[in-house]
């Protein structure tokens, strides 16, 4: 259930910022789906927003940290933290599913909707750095990020990579993806992709993009053949 402006408070003591203007705070925590009229007053411009502050700062936060890796690695690793995957995360760790202003079309599974948390994150990101500028905003993703920045959760090769490296290594052609289905309405579609490898059972899996289903493909693809990610020619 929607809380009103006077419980946001609760929601600004987890993410360790009061905001100077309650606005931001309301239009970043507002889907389109429940705007009265103008699209400027959901998170749609605020998640453009946030999503380069946070590749801003997370980029930043890499160079400091790891001072040794090469530009090859800073990109896998600026990828795997600023993925959907991980800002719906950050969103759920913040608790924002309450606080989220759903449209009737949105109320019954929107809350819950990877693709809108993931968005809510970075229309957050975006909100602070308008209120209180970048340093603010540093220290809202620092204080999110750092620990999967020094700990990363899922594998810095991304599963497309990996099972394309692994095919040449056998000399397999390049893994073919194809869209075999697509559902949801057209503000936030669902699409079915399916990964061929020459002479392997496809692998299917669904996303809220089409880059994060091929990547779920792949990955799914990895595990059912045992396929080691940090090994190019994999099994025998």
């Amino acid at each position: 259930m929607t809380r009103q402006n006077e419980d946001i408070g609760a929601l600004e003591a987890r993410i360790g910022h009061s905001f100077a203007d309650r606005g931001l705070i309301g239009a970043a925590l507002t889907h389109v789906s429940a705007a009265n009229g103008s699209r400027r007053e959901t998170y749609q411009r605020l998640e453009f927003l946030g999503d380069r502050v946070l590749g801003l700062v997370i980029s930043q936060m890499l160079y400091e940290a790891f001072p040794a890796a090469d530009e090859g690695e800073l990109s896998r690793r600026l990828a795997d933290l600023v993925r959907k995957e991980s800002c719906a995360e950050v969103a759920l760790e913040w608790g924002v599913q309450a606080f989220i202003r759903l449209g009737e079309s949105e109320k019954q599974t929107g809350a819950a909707n990877a693709a809108i948390l993931g968005d809510i994150c970075e229309s957050i990101i975006g909100a602070v750095f308008l209120d209180a500028g970048y340093d603010a905003a540093r220290a809202l993703v620092a204080g999110a990020f750092e620990a999967r920045m020094r700990s990363p959760r899922r594998p810095l090769r991304d599963p497309k990579t990996a099972l394309q490296e692994w095919a040449q290594a056998r000399g397999l052609p390049t893994p073919l993806y194809r869209e075999t289905a697509r559902r949801g309405p057209d503000h936030a579609p669902e699409f079915t992709i399916s990964v061929e490898v020459a002479g392997y059972r496809c692998a299917e899996a669904t996303g809220f993009a089409k880059r994060l289903a091929e990547q779920a493909a792949a990955a799914d693809f990895i595990a059912r053949e045992g396929i080691d990610q940090g090994d190019r020619k994999g099994v025998a």
